[in-house]
């Protein structure tokens, strides 16, 4: 039974690994498209991170422990307060555009990521099916944080070919990692310690959203980019449905 949970879990880790670097692949391999649709790849991802938070991972963490909120509040505030600190003491002689704009929503995407992979223990470890369930729902929400994460990394300044493996360690592989980390010891990991960190991981995405994709969408003033945010809402709508 070990080797058929840990064979499956493993399996679904790395599926979404594949299809996160799937998105990253097509954002980066296609330059030019890439250029004249990133705005629409930015409100799509948007829609999808946000809506998910809100409509799925907030009140399931909620539903986990009573101390969520708390720990959703260090999520959004601990990325911010870096932010700033980052930006006014770090950056008051050089240009650390890359470091406020690129890295730093990189490492909530990634703690959301490793997270994720943590998820797929759990689940799986309920039984395979209940696991197959979450990884139907979860896998879809992958090709998006991939994109997503290229392209912050991009418009910070860095390099294609290194935004590309920025994203693929930070986006991609975490999830693989948190689910290798985390299987052995998965009997350890209780309810409220899980529904502390899906709070702290759902702060983390709600800012990415509200701060960087947002913005950046609004800035841009694109004719269709509403379309594009309602279509990302509504995928975020067919996850929950499909993990329900």
């Amino acid at each position: 039974m070990f080797l058929n949970t840990f064979g499956a879990v493993t399996l679904a880790s790395f599926l979404a690994c594949l299809v996160t670097s799937i998105g990253i692949y097509t954002i980066s391999a296609h330059e030019q498209w890439g250029n004249r649709n990133v705005i629409y790849f930015m409100s799509f991802a948007a829609g999808v991170l946000i809506s998910v938070s809100f409509i799925h991972i907030i009140p399931k963490s909620i539903e986990m422990t009573s101390q969520a909120p708390i720990y959703l509040l260090v999520g959004f505030m601990g990325l911010y307060i870096i932010n700033r600190f980052v930006s006014r003491f770090v950056c008051r002689e050089t240009d650390c555009r890359n470091i406020s704009i690129g890295v730093i929503p990189m490492v909530g995407i990634g703690l959301h990521s490793f997270i994720d992979g943590v998820i797929y223990s759990v689940t799986f470890n309920v039984s395979i099916f209940t696991g197959v369930l979450a990884a139907i729902g979860m896998v879809l929400h992958e090709f998006p944080e991939g994109v997503v994460t290229f392209l912050l990394l991009e418009q910070a300044g860095f390099p294609r070919k290194k935004a590309a493996v920025m994203a693929f360690l930070a986006a991609a592989l975490t999830t693989p990692l948190g689910t290798l980390i985390s299987f052995p010891v998965i009997n350890q990991i209780n309810q409220r310690s899980l529904g502390n960190l899906l709070g702290l991981s759902a702060g983390a995405l709600v800012y990415v959203g509200a701060t960087h994709l947002l913005p950046a969408v609004e800035n841009e003033k694109k004719q269709h980019s509403m379309i594009s945010l309602g279509a990302g809402i509504l995928i975020a709508i067919l996850i929950v449905i499909s993990k329900g």
